[in-house]
């Protein structure tokens, strides 16, 4: 439950629109609800501004169902990662206003708002055309929290004057993250030519000495660019998230 709806149940205890046990039943559940294979984190929204994202692989499709009935009533949005195409058709059968993105593997369910904390706009930029899931799903998350997103697609150091005919929307965007696999050169690149954070994500796009993401991981965490940060291999989505929280800043 995020502030605004937590307002909106206050308010409309306080106009008598609803009882006060429907009210506590609510809040009793704010710190965590179990449904026997999930503990449902719905007090997340209010501790970090955006409520619990839900990582797919692994999970069966009736346990994500299970998962987002719980939450539907709680968040004005709803996310799931990492799910592919036959978990996906299930999911959206039974919530038929979700969204299914199936190049980032995830699922968008609510109204994408505007966070008033946003700063200014976040661009994502992939080294090649095979680093674009990996990109969109750092994309679709920056956006879900509400901010303004570009995205700049194979621009890598292979041909690196089509990075340079960018110039403008590069140097416009408060946050940048920044994907690449092969040999992960691309960060290093873009943090040489702006004075904003750079978010780095290595993928594990490559061929066999690129050792699934390790080379362009090692290769980002001793770029010689000070504005570089560096997250976990494949992490679009905590590239995005970390992007949001910045440009809230």
């Amino acid at each position: 439950m995020d502030q605004e709806r937590l307002n909106q149940l206050l308010h409309a205890v306080a106009a008598g629109k609803t009882s006060i046990e429907v009210a506590s039943d609510l809040i009793k559940k704010l710190p965590y609800e179990d449904i026997d294979f999930a503990h449902i984190d719905h007090h997340r929204s209010l501790r970090k501004g955006f409520p619990e994202v839900i990582f797919g692989l692994g999970k069966t499709a009736p346990q994500i169902i299970g998962i987002m009935e719980k939450m539907i009533p709680q968040e004005s949005i709803i996310l799931v990662t990492r799910v592919d195409a036959e978990k996906a058709e299930k999911i959206v059968s039974t919530f038929t206003e979700a969204v299914y993105d199936p190049e980032a593997g995830m699922i968008l369910l609510g109204k994408q708002k505007s966070s008033p904390d946003a700063k200014g706009g976040i661009l994502v930029i992939s080294a090649g055309t095979s680093d674009i899931p990996v990109a969109r799903e750092a994309y679709l998350t920056a956006k879900a929290m509400g901010n303004s997103v570009d995205a700049l697609y194979d621009v890598g150091v292979a041909g690196i004057h089509r990075l340079f005919a960018h110039q403008d929307l590069i140097q416009k965007a408060a946050v940048l993250i920044v994907v690449a696999g092969m040999e992960g050169a691309l960060p290093s690149v873009v943090a040489g030519m702006v004075r904003r954070p750079v978010i780095a994500v290595p993928t594990s796009i490559g061929y066999g000495t690129n050792l699934g993401g390790l080379t362009a991981l090692f290769a980002m965490l001793n770029s010689c660019s000070s504005n570089v940060a560096v997250v976990n291999i494949d992490n679009g989505f905590g590239a995005g998230y970390m992007a949001a929280i910045i440009n809230r800043v």
